[in-house]
């Protein structure tokens, strides 16, 4: 448990007390919600269960709309549109620009068939975002090997998507906490069993998969997912300096940078259960292989950590952000992209908590707080 910082809290000037808000989840969507609270007037207390309880901290920090985007998901992506819009106001509140790793992806197809995915992908994009057309940029493998010169020579094709960056996830908490902690927020280590016995005028449940042990009826299943973290030697060659988004002979895979190395993911399944956090040898030996043909220089990076999360994701990807009763508003179901759409989730729960009780539903996407807009 931490203390209450000293200092002064932080806020804008014209923020009202509102009142006391618990937090139960110490993940990205958790403390996003409750420096968006805190900046609006509420006395905020957050319950961390831990970092083994957080689909945040096994992550690749993709900020992505257009590369997450897919046929039948028009709802997920107007969701993300938002929310990545914004992230730059988000980063510029936590003041620590060492946050961010890339600003733009490059996908890339390895051969024909894969090309002709991401094409089509393209096309369900240039259909649903007005934007998609001047951010998603034909390359040929020439040239992405002149952006990246440590891929393999013979990729087939691809797009830079620009403005498709990432951040450093693990970086991401603690600056997301040293806010809080700025602001006058406390932060409790414990695992919160009874909605009951949690003080607070309102409480939101942003415990990812945990929530449904906390709010009956929410339906949430969860998504394993490996992710490795390879570090580079002084004989390795450079990481990317953007973000590598590869369908690679029909398998997906992503390099995303950091200032050592790289993270590398990620393989999707249906979790056994709420422990499977075990990385599987299978897995962990599809994306070495994958990666170190994309990116032979990899051979030579230290694989520092093997490491396997369990997204909570709602049944039709849409997060699941609604008020449960006078006193309970719940923020679940993220799925493969709760730091992406962290910042959407903190507009819509203020909304919720200053009166707004209507719950965000398939048919009621909407822009929400202006909060870091």
């Amino acid at each position: 448990m931490s203390e209450r910082m000293r200092t002064e809290p932080r806020r804008p000037a014209d923020a009202a007390r509102r009142g006391d808000l618990s937090v139960i989840g110490g993940g990205v969507v958790g403390l996003t919600c409750a420096l968006a609270a805190a900046d609006s007037g509420w006395r905020v207390r957050i319950f961390d269960a831990g970092p083994g309880a957080r689909a945040a901290d096994v992550a690749g920090g993709m900020l992505g709309c257009l590369a997450e985007g897919h046929p039948g998901e028009d709802r997920l992506l107007a969701v993300a549109r938002d929310s990545v819009a914004r992230w730059p106001a988000l980063l510029a509140r936590l003041g620590d620009p060492s946050v961010e790793t890339a600003a733009d992806s490059l996908l890339i197809g390895a051969a024909p068939a894969d090309v002709d995915h991401l094409a089509s992908q393209v096309r369900f994009l240039t259909g649903h975002a007005p934007d998609a057309a001047e951010r998603l940029q034909p390359m040929s493998g020439a040239e992405l090997r002149a952006a990246e010169p440590a891929l393999v020579r013979g990729i087939a094709g691809g797009f830079r998507a620009i403005g498709e960056g990432s951040i450093d996830n693990r970086r991401l908490i603690a600056a997301l906490e040293r806010a809080l902690d700025a602001c006058g927020a406390i932060r409790e280590q414990a695992t919160v069993t009874d909605l009951r016995a949690v003080p607070g005028d309102q409480i939101l449940v942003a415990a990812g998969l945990g929530t449904r042990r906390l709010v009956p009826g929410i339906d949430l299943r969860g998504e394993k997912g490996e992710i490795l973290r390879l570090r580079r030697t002084r004989w390795s060659v450079p990481p990317p300096t953007e973000v590598i988004r590869a369908r690679w002979h029909g398998r997906p895979l992503y390099l995303v940078p950091r200032e050592d190395g790289i993270v590398l993911g990620a393989t999707q399944y249906e979790a056994y259960d709420d422990a499977d956090r075990v990385p599987l040898a299978g897995g962990v030996g599809d994306l070495l292989s994958d990666a170190g043909e994309l990116m032979p220089g990899l051979r030579s990076y230290e694989l520092v950590e093997a490491g396997a999360g369990i997204r909570p994701s709602s049944p039709d990807g849409v997060p699941v952000v609604r008020r449960e009763d006078a006193r309970v508003v719940v923020a679940a179901g993220h799925g493969r992209n709760g730091i992406a759409l962290a910042p959407w989730t903190a507009a819509q729960v203020v909304d919720l908590l200053g009166g707004e009780h209507e719950p965000v539903t398939n048919k009621q996407l909407h822009t929400g707080s202006p909060i870091w807009n």
